[in-house]
């Protein structure tokens, strides 16, 4: 109630503030399990905070159209796309080299740091590109399909579904390294 229904339809920083929420299911399940939150319980909190806003303004960078409909004041629609592309640009600079902390507390490995790595490398590029983009910039619609996006918007694409596929792998790894007996 209070993020969907209150927070979401009120600032642009909904995504920042509401990230929160979203990203301390690790410190819960930690300390439901261990009876502490210790630090790389609230580094993987830290990670998730970090890595929602990329996420999700690269989204809303080829969607600004319906957020701007439905009335929600995603970065886009309030600040305009360079000013999100910007922000998104920031937001992966310091997200990528905090997915590297974790080998440095021993909560990851060389298994986490071959995926860590080049996958960081991976998200910079893509958000250096975005950044370098026209994506959100009113371009003319294209095809109307579910899945397809304007020229313009690709690198926005791109970004929003690697990250997916980003996040995805360094808890993989983690998980990996866990069943595996990689201390």
């Amino acid at each position: 109630v209070v993020y969907t229904m209150w927070l979401k339809r009120t600032t642009p920083q909904n995504i920042v503030i509401g990230g929160l929420a979203g990203a301390l299911p690790p410190v819960i399940g930690w300390a439901a399990a261990a009876h502490a939150a210790p630090l790389n319980a609230w580094l993987l909190c830290a990670i998730l905070f970090m890595w929602t806003p990329p996420h999700f303004w690269a989204l809303s960078l080829y969607t600004s159209e319906d957020y701007g409909k439905a009335g929600v004041p995603m970065g886009p629609v309030v600040w305009g796309a360079k000013k999100t592309r910007t922000q998104i640009l920031i937001y992966s600079l310091l997200f990528v080299p905090l997915a590297q902390v974790p080998l440095f507390t021993g909560l990851g490995h060389w298994p986490y740091g071959a995926v860590s790595g080049p996958g960081g490398v991976v998200f910079l590029i893509l958000a250096f590109k975005l950044w370098r983009s026209t994506a959100g910039d009113g371009q003319p619609a294209g095809e109307t399909g579910l899945y397809d996006v304007r020229a313009g918007a690709k690198s926005a694409r791109n970004l929003f579904a690697f990250s997916i596929l980003y996040l995805f792998a360094l808890f993989a790894a983690l998980l990996a390294e866990r069943l595996l007996g990689v201390l």
